[in-house]
């Protein structure tokens, strides 16, 4: 009788693992992952997968972090207090260049937007030569302003870059009036424009994208199950974002981002892409551009900051 109750409960395990996809993880099985995402667009697909439970459809738990500034979400993935978050290449190169082993996952589909503020007679970047521009030092947003002004043929030092790390001050000053523009990641840029600032160009118009995801070498070490199902995750939102219209999901990723409410109409968001791996020139220009400034040493490939988890 025994034997036959092990070959039936046998039978019904292999049955599940069959209709369940073969997936083997049981419930808590898998280890949290902890990631910081920034007020811009590339979290919305991240906070969708929490919200309408893709992560826990794949046994997948993730704790996310909500971070104002790159200073500080980079400080809390260097202090072990995030497994990744949402980042660029700028700051995988100073990781690495520091002795802090990062590796990017993924592309993102970060633009970045430089306004002008309202009363600003500006039409082009070369109109901004000597005036205010604010900026976050030595992150992305420096990177895609110096990359706009290089498109027009202007030298790095013809604008005044005033370094405001906040985002959202970043937002408020331009708006008030107190800078001749800045330069923005959405949806801030577009909320800026809804408010009555100039849009000037953008990073999209440069073809440039530098925005990744990236996650420490050890979680990508220790953790690639939970990471993969992650960007099982991601996909999942992603086919959500593309096949429902904004008005369905705004509210929610208001509460859930801190995104001002004049989002839900001033914003309108990209077609998002499946998890992916950045091209090679996004790497290689932005580590030409980190070494042409003194800011890191070394010469890394795309080899050197890149994984793929989808092979």
């Amino acid at each position: 009788m025994k034997k036959y109750v092990l070959s039936v409960m046998a039978l019904l395990c292999a049955l599940t693992m069959v209709i369940g996809g073969c997936s083997t993880k049981q419930s808590g099985e898998m280890k949290t992952l902890t990631v910081g995402v920034m007020p811009d667009i590339d979290s919305i697909p991240i906070i969708i997968a929490q919200e309408k439970g893709y992560f826990a459809e794949e046994g997948l738990k993730v704790d996310i972090q909500q971070f104002k500034s790159a200073m500080d979400r980079d400080a809390a993935l260097q202090s072990g207090n995030l497994d990744g978050a949402i980042s660029d290449l700028l700051a995988v190169a100073f990781a690495k260049s520091g002795g802090f082993d990062v590796k990017v996952t993924s592309h993102t589909e970060g633009n970045y937007k430089l306004i002008a503020g309202k009363n600003e007679s500006v039409t082009s970047p070369k109109d901004l030569v000597g005036k205010d521009v604010a900026v976050s030092k030595n992150t992305i947003i420096e990177y895609v302003t110096d990359q706009i002004s290089l498109s027009q043929n202007m030298k790095e030092e013809s604008i005044n870059k005033v370094v405001i790390p906040q985002i959202p001050t970043r937002l408020e000053m331009l708006q008030n009036g107190k800078l001749a523009a800045a330069t923005l990641p959405e949806p801030m840029g577009s909320i800026a424009v809804a408010n009555g600032c100039k849009f000037i160009t953008d990073s999209e118009k440069l073809g440039i994208n530098p925005g990744v995801m990236m996650f420490t070498a050890k979680c990508v070490k220790d953790k690639k199950s939970e990471l993969q199902a992650f960007y099982r995750a991601y996909n999942k939102a992603v086919k959500f974002l593309n096949e429902h219209p904004q008005s369905e999901y705004m509210d929610l990723i208001i509460q859930k981002s801190g995104f001002p409410e004049i989002a839900k109409t001033a914003l309108k968001l990209p077609k998002y892409r499946e998890a992916g791996l950045p091209n090679d020139k996004d790497v290689t220009d932005c580590m030409k551009w980190m070494n042409s400034k003194g800011l890191i040493k070394q010469e890394y490939t795309y080899d050197d900051v890149v994984v793929d988890l989808f092979k």
